[in-house]
C-alpha cells in the first residue's frame, strides 16, 4: 500500500465531537497517522505481523492504521470512554479487529500487556492541562514495549526528552520534524487553526 492510499483511507476516521479539554483531545490527523505508521511499518519493521499497542488512542486513528497495515494484534488504551466508544464505531466501519480497553495510562497499564506488544506508537496530550503528563506516558511506553516505541513530542521539548531517553537507557531518534495542526475546538481557541512544530520520534530498546 502508499503512503497516499493510507492516508485517504484513514480520511474516513470519525473525531471527537464533544472534545475534553482535561484531556488535552486534538485528533490525530490523517496526514500526521498515516506518516507516522507507514514509516514505522516500511522503514523499521515495527508494524506488520507485530503486536501493537496505542496509548491514549483517542478516537483509533493510529491503531486503525496498524491493522491497515497488518498488525498481527492491536490494542488501543484510552482514558476516555467516550473517546474508546468512537474508536470502536470507527473499527466498526473498518472492519478491523482491535481491543480497546479503559484505563488511566498515568497510574497503571494492567500487567498482562507488559513484555507482549513489541511496538507502541503515541501522540500523547502535550501537557499544557496536566504538566508533564507527555513524559510520564513515554515512561510508561517505554517500559512496556518490547522493541520501539513510536511518538510525538513538541519540537521545543527535544532537549528534555533527549537526556531522558539516555537515563532511561534507550535511544532516541528524530525521523521527522512535523506540523501538527490545532484546529479551533475549544472556547478559548482565538485562531481557525494553528501550527505546532512537533518531533516523530522513535525509541528504541536494548535488546
Amino acid at each position: 500500500m502508499k503512503l497516499k492510499e493510507l492516508e485517504s483511507i484513514l480520511q474516513d476516521c470519525a473525531v471527537f465531537s464533544d472534545p475534553k479539554i482535561q484531556y488535552e483531545q486534538y485528533p490525530t490527523t490523517a496526514h500526521l497517522a498515516a506518516r507516522m505508521l507507514y514509516t514505522a511499518d516500511t522503514v523499521y519493521g515495527d508494524i506488520e505481523d507485530k503486536a501493537v499497542g496505542d496509548f491514549g488512542s483517542g478516537c483509533g486513528i493510529l491503531s486503525i492504521a496498524a491493522g491497515i497495515l497488518g498488525a498481527g494484534y492491536n490494542v488501543g488504551f484510552d482514558i476516555d470512554p467516550d473517546a474508546i466508544a468512537i474508536a470502536q464505531e470507527n473499527c466498526e466501519e473498518f472492519e478491523l479487529d482491535i481491543d480497546f480497553v479503559l484505563a488511566d495510562l498515568s497510574q497503571y497499564v494492567p500487567e498482562r500487556f507488559r513484555g507482549n506488544l513489541d511496538t507502541i506508537v503515541m501522540n500523547p496530550p502535550f501537557g499544557t492541562k496536566t504538566k508533564g503528563i507527555d513524559m510520564v506516558l513515554l515512561k510508561k511506553a517505554i517500559e512496556i514495549a518490547k522493541v520501539a516505541v513510536y511518538s510525538l513530542h513538541k519540537t521545543s521539548t527535544r532537549e528534555h526528552i533527549m537526556k531522558k531517553a539516555k537515563e532511561w537507557g534507550v535511544t532516541c531518534e528524530v525521523i521527522a520534524e512535523l506540523k501538527f495542526d490545532v484546529p479551533m475546538m475549544y472556547k478559548f481557541h482565538k485562531k481557525k487553526s494553528v501550527d505546532i512544530a512537533v518531533d516523530f520520534l522513535r525509541f528504541e530498546k536494548k535488546q
